[in-house]
């Protein structure tokens, strides 16, 4: 138990006393029957001599020994994705050697699963005919797949930027499908996580674009793994997951109700690629392999408590969840620093961060309380909030 004085609304400050944390295992007690993927964050050096709004220096040890925690605890990295500032301070060159590194890492852990982000985005901003952005996909695909990697296909936003019909999807989507060594995750990411994809697929209309989605799923169903829909839309991923085609999966993006999709119902479930299992791993680990045992209670028990705090961090504006996701693992110890690429720590308020301080030691992820209190009252005292 430890007390720290956090900010309210009102301009006060009140003491605040930790509950503790859960005895969360430290690896699964067995084997989850859902996949799980984590789009894991980066940790950035800050003894790095940089302009920080323009460039990206990574801490490179740190970063990856976060995501030999995420593995340990059985779950997989969804790497270089939006969660690692990916389109936001991550190029596409620091993201292959991110992509280089956790191969490399995962193989040393017993072949962990890392699936990993190709997109368009060395493309400078503009319009560009459609080869362009068939021939950038090629080049990041080809180079996942020469380290070994499973690709990811990320939403381009060079293709919403050029794109004239819904057609044109189609075409690049059945080109670069076709070639993959091995089946891929389309990743739909949503115009609340990034502006630049509004009309994706083709169609303002979410009823359209899902149709354009699902005829390519469909076409090219040997070369996808699943989709991973980023729309926070409980119903419209539960419906588009009953017309998926069989043997592809559901990735459920929806980091409001990833618990009950998850959970799922009579008629199937989601798998999981979120940002927000970052955050939560050890409750999402210890829950997984309650579901797996077929204990729902337990995993409603486990995970419940949860989703405040992610509805919290990924509230709108959505795209700034990262700076959540960072000061998360700076409480929890797995960073020194609450620094970030593009100087993104500053994207929420102290009394942003204060509630995500109650709501994650509610849901008992405050593993080491007298630690994240320090590390708390460092914050606030850094913006002259001293108690």
């Amino acid at each position: 138990m430890a007390t720290v004085a956090l900010p309210t609304a009102d301009r006060r400050l009140e003491t605040y006393r930790t509950r503790g944390p859960r005895p969360w295992p430290v690896k699964p007690a067995n084997a989850f029957n859902r996949s799980a993927l984590a789009a894991a964050h980066v940790v950035a050096d800050p003894l790095a001599e940089c302009d920080p709004w323009l460039d990206a220096p990574v801490d490179w040890d740190a970063t990856i020994a976060y995501r030999r925690h995420l593995w340990r605890l059985g779950l997989g990295v969804a790497e270089a994705m939006d969660t690692a500032q990916r389109g936001m301070g991550l190029d596409w060159k620091t993201s292959l050697e991110l992509i280089r590194r956790s191969i490399e890492a995962a193989k040393s852990e017993g072949g962990a699963v890392v699936f990993s982000g190709a997109g368009t985005d060395h493309l400078p901003p503009g319009r560009y005919p459609l080869d362009a952005i068939i021939r950038a996909y090629e080049e990041q695909i080809a180079a996942i797949e020469a380290l070994g990697g499973r690709v990811i296909i990320m939403a381009s936003r060079a293709l919403a930027a050029s794109a004239r019909s819904p057609d044109d999807y189609g075409a690049v989507y059945d080109r670069i499908l076709r070639q993959l060594r091995e089946p891929a995750i389309i990743h739909w990411l949503g115009d609340m996580f990034d502006p630049a994809l509004a009309g994706y697929w083709g169609h303002k209309d979410l009823d359209g674009a899902t149709e354009v989605a699902l005829d390519v799923i469909r076409r090219n169903a040997a070369k996808v793994e699943g989709i991973k829909v980023s729309l926070l839309d409980k119903d419209r991923e539960l419906a588009m997951r009953r017309r998926l085609p069989r043997g592809v999966r559901m990735y459920t993006g929806d980091d409001f109700n990833f618990a009950e999709l998850i959970a799922g119902d009579e008629q199937g479930y989601s798998d999981a690629l979120l940002g927000i299992l970052d955050a939560i791993a050890p409750a999402a680990s210890a829950a997984l392999a309650a579901l797996a045992r077929g204990s729902r209670n337990e995993f409603q028990d486990m995970l419940a408590p949860t989703v405040p705090l992610s509805r919290h961090i990924f509230k709108a504006p959505t795209r700034f969840y990262k700076t959540g996701i960072v000061f998360m693992a700076h409480l929890n110890g797995h960073q020194k620093h609450f620094v970030m690429i593009g100087g993104q720590e500053s994207a929420r308020s102290m009394l942003h961060l204060a509630e995500l301080f109650r709501l994650a030691d509610a849901a008992g992820l405050v593993i080491d309380p007298d630690l994240a209190a320090s590390r708390m009252t460092t914050v606030l005292r850094g913006h002259g909030i001293d108690a």
